[in-house]
């Protein structure tokens, strides 16, 4: 890309994913560090005011619950692990709770695991919480739920999680702040002929190539894990930018086109990625049909399918499930993801959203497919 291009991508993110690692949230495992945390936060929340939806994603709570515990090294078992993320996660809590009220913000603590993104029902639920925070202008501070995890549920690190997160948010740029400038050809500590890579093709095998080595004593990652990040957000469009997270107002200069750190460029946009998985990853397990009018709007005018447009369903389906939308003579014109399961789509046909609660005894989102998890097929 030329760097008029890499400076639009950049500057036309809109919705960014930033995931800070344990060694630069930590000082090295010293403790919170208050100062570096707070020039975050007051970064974001300026990005907010521009019209930004930020989401960050932040490791820390292992390694401020060792601080908390005496502990100098990480331990391998899962329980110890559980026990130190218990204790750090009330500090870290707090700290950005703290920092961000104080620049303006609102913040809400979102822990995940693995299972929550596997499942297709908690990955909605998920998807439409942090979009409902975003919305409302409060940042979400997202970690693992080391607390419950086992090793069979473990994202394995934040930045697997920050690239999850940039699918499940459908993000158009995920940042990984760390503590090196970005990618070399090798580690510059041992190779004084390594060169910086300023911009590559996320997801080229040359990259995990060149990142090979182990995280720090304090965090679990490397760059190997940054770059396999970059290569999973690229799978719904998403860039990645590998910065210093040290670096002064880095966030901000980011998003005004400042071509800092290494940039791994997704090939794919993120509608086309998008449309791509829903319409050839997911199995579809029923469909509902449509009147003229909601297919109209459906088609033509780019909206939601809301249920008081459905004439019938067809089908067992839950909340998540792909679903098909027909016309009145049976052709699918779009697919998306359901917001009600099958026997809940079948009360609401033809019924105004005020009157969800008295048939189901409860409300959740007034539309049956939101446009933003809805594909069209003609």
């Amino acid at each position: 890309m030329t760097s008029v291009a890499v400076s639009t991508l950049l500057r036309d993110a809109r919705r960014i994913v930033v995931k800070v690692g344990s060694s630069l949230v930590t000082n090295e495992g010293r403790g919170l560090d208050e100062a570096a945390i707070g020039e975050w936060c007051r970064q974001m929340a300026l990005l907010s005011a521009q019209g930004k939806e930020v989401v960050m994603v932040s490791s820390g709570a292992i390694a401020e619950g060792m601080k908390r515990l005496g502990w100098t090294t990480r331990p391998s078992e899962v329980p110890a692990l559980q026990a130190a993320a218990a204790v750090g996660q009330m500090g870290l809590a707090q700290m950005y709770e703290t920092k961000l009220r104080e620049n303006g913000m609102g913040s809400a603590q979102v822990l995940l695991t693995h299972a929550d993104l596997a499942d297709r029902e908690r990955y909605l639920n998920a998807r439409s919480t942090l979009l409902t925070l975003l919305q409302h202008r409060v940042l979400p501070v997202i970690n693992e739920n080391d607390t419950v995890v086992n090793d069979e549920i473990k994202f394995g690190d934040n930045d697997t999680l920050g690239a999850l997160v940039a699918n499940l948010i459908e993000a158009d740029l995920l940042v990984i702040l760390t503590d090196q400038k970005g990618l070399y050809t090798a580690d510059p500590r041992k190779d004084p002929a390594a060169t910086f890579v300023h911009e590559a093709r996320a997801g080229d095998p040359a990259l995990e190539a060149m990142a090979g080595g182990a995280g720090s004593s304090i965090g679990k990652g490397g760059m190997i894990t940054k770059i396999l990040a970059a290569k999973r957000a690229a799978g719904s469009g998403a860039s990645t930018v590998i910065a210093w997270g040290r670096e002064p107002d880095a966030l901000l200069r980011l998003c005004q086109g400042d071509n800092m750190g290494t940039l791994l460029v997704a090939q794919t946009a993120k509608q086309q990625a998008r449309k791509q998985w829903m319409a050839d990853h997911l199995q579809m397990r029923g469909s509902v049909t449509v009147d003229a009018g909601a297919a109209h709007k459906v088609l033509t005018e780019g909206k939601s399918l809301l249920p008081i447009g459905m004439t019938g369903v067809a089908g067992d389906f839950s909340r998540g499930d792909v679903i098909a939308i027909r016309d009145e003579q049976g052709a699918e014109i779009a697919r998306g993801l359901a917001n009600y399961a099958s026997a809940e789509a079948r009360l609401l046909c033809r019924k105004p959203s005020h009157e969800y609660e008295s048939l189901l005894g409860y409300t959740a989102e007034p539309e049956m497919v939101h446009r933003d998890n809805l594909i069209l097929r003609r």
